[in-house]
């Protein structure tokens, strides 16, 4: 129960960070490109780099609750792309090339039409 806790607390904190930061840039009057979500997409997978360097260098005490709360919980709000970033990086050091070439064009081309499959769907249009 714990690291639900853990996760929804950091979640949420994350959610609010991306939008934020969809805000500010909204403020700065950028439209017409997503700027604000590659900008999230960007910095997220950048601070997931640092935090799991940092927890790979120093093993706190603590590792399985902050990687749940800032791992999983804080960046997986602000960005799941820096979770996906994490696990194509995971496959490379691995010695895993095909699987993570695999894994990102799935990833990527599969969620573009999943996403393109619900609009469809729920407008009625003829598939």
């Amino acid at each position: 129960m714990g690291g639900f806790l853990l996760v929804g607390a950091g979640g949420a904190l994350g959610a609010m960070g991306r939008y934020g930061v969809g805000l500010a840039v909204a403020r700065l009057g950028f439209s017409g490109f997503p700027l604000a979500t590659m900008l999230v997409n960007i910095a997220g997978s950048l601070a997931m780099g640092l935090f799991i360097g940092i927890l790979a260098r120093t093993l706190p005490p603590m590792q399985a609750e902050a990687r749940l709360f800032v791992a999983i919980g804080l960046l997986g709000g602000f960005t799941t792309f820096s979770a996906f970033s994490l696990d194509v990086i995971s496959l490379l050091e691995r010695g895993q090339m095909g699987g993570a070439l695999l894994y990102a064009l799935v990833s990527v081309i599969g969620s573009v039409l999943a996403l393109g499959l619900g609009l469809l769907i729920v407008r009625g249009l003829p598939l």
